[in-house]
């Protein structure tokens, strides 16, 4: 016991005010039981962690893994998921002001009314780019991630919009002096990290795209299509803004066993116009025949759902010409990613080109950009 007490003082157990580890591991195979005592000190203080099995790893865009856990005393999860940043994509995240987002939102202590995953302990590691999240094994409540190829029902995105326009009531307008845990949140705007990569991406997606995606689009440049992304990415600061997931596509959801949805991967978290949040996502996770068919009530049910002062709430034409200029984003983004070897696999990338590329096409967003 003598020897475990001097390795959790080695790694931050009794740091003041922030239980749980200091330090990220270099190696999965470097986690120790205690480590993993202090990691999951903040739920469950009493747990003593006997053993740790490492069941599986992949490191990707992202260094994941996740652990079993046995226990000397207390109670704690019998698996947990761990999620670090992988060196190959650091630089392109910290350009785009992404790199300590979730770590720093879940540090911040802050509420997030909307289904996610339980934290138990995030680290920020400023001088080395890095950041570590400890959370639970969502497979243990039975969710099921998402992906572009398994599109949801109407009635998913229904919940999935309560549970945006949730988090957004709760930080509608919402400043650093009103909010000062989240005060490292970034306002959206067309930043140079964002538009470098997109402009040498998007052409290239753009050419994989031939032969699946209509002329109406490939007759536009990578330049122009970056040109609405960033014309649409301006307007979200204009107004309201509340607390924004930022990448709420489907890929960063899963379904719960009573088909509720939650959502995954914080790190682009923003301060902006709820329209990012609730348009990225309803056009990402309906096929393009079920979007057609609902997106009007989709658009109203979220509307209503928002827990606003009647004054605040956008009107019923304001939330759809919103709606409609969102496909802008997500337009930019997906074409960039199929242009992209080593995120996403190509028939998600395209799947999710095909669908914001019939949204922006059907749904006039260049008009609603203003031009």
């Amino acid at each position: 016991m003598k020897e475990r007490s001097k390795e959790l003082l080695s790694v931050g157990f009794w740091q003041r005010g922030h239980p749980g580890p200091s330090r990220i591991p270099k190696r999965w195979e470097d986690v120790t039981p205690a480590w993993m005592t202090a990691a999951i000190a903040s739920r469950h203080p009493d747990a003593l962690v006997a053993d740790v099995a490492l069941l599986e790893k992949d490191d990707g865009t992202n260094r994941r893994a996740r652990f079993g856990l046995t226990y000397a005393q207390g109670t704690g999860p019998a698996r947990v998921f761990l999620k670090a940043h992988a060196a190959s994509h650091r630089w392109v995240h910290f350009r785009n002001g992404n790199l300590f987002g979730e770590a720093r939102l879940f540090r911040s202590g802050a509420t997030l009314s909307v289904e996610h995953p339980a934290v138990y302990s995030a680290i920020v590691d400023l001088p080395r780019l890095d950041f570590l999240l400890v959370m639970e094994d969502l497979t243990l409540r039975g969710a099921d991630p998402l992906d572009a190829t398994r599109p949801m029902t109407p009635a998913q995105v229904v919940d999935g919009l309560r549970g945006l326009a949730k988090l957004h009531s709760r930080y509608w307008n919402f400043s650093a002096p009103s909010h000062p845990e989240l005060r490292f949140v970034q306002t959206w705007k067309d930043r140079k990290g964002w538009t470098v990569g997109l402009n040498k991406r998007v052409p290239t997606g753009l050419d994989r795209g031939r032969g699946s995606l209509p002329n109406e689009i490939l007759q536009y440049s990578g330049t122009e299509i970056v040109g609405f992304w960033s014309r649409y990415v301006a307007s979200l600061a204009v107004g309201t803004t509340t607390l924004l997931h930022g990448d709420a596509h489907i890929g960063n959801t899963y379904l719960l066993p009573n088909n509720g949805v939650g959502f995954l991967d914080w790190q682009v978290v923003r301060r902006g116009e709820w329209s990012q949040d609730a348009g990225y996502f309803l056009v990402s996770a309906l096929t393009e025949k079920d979007r057609r068919a609902h997106e009007k009530s989709l658009i109203e049910e979220y509307r209503q759902a928002l827990d606003v002062p009647d004054a605040q709430r956008p009107s019923a034409a304001e939330a759809w010409l919103r709606y409609r200029a969102s496909a802008a984003y997500g337009l930019a983004i997906w074409l960039s990613t199929l242009g992209t070897d080593g995120y996403q696999r190509r028939e998600v990338s395209l799947a999710l080109a095909k669908r914001f590329t019939a949204a922006f096409l059907e749904l006039g967003t260049l008009n609603a950009l203003g031009g």
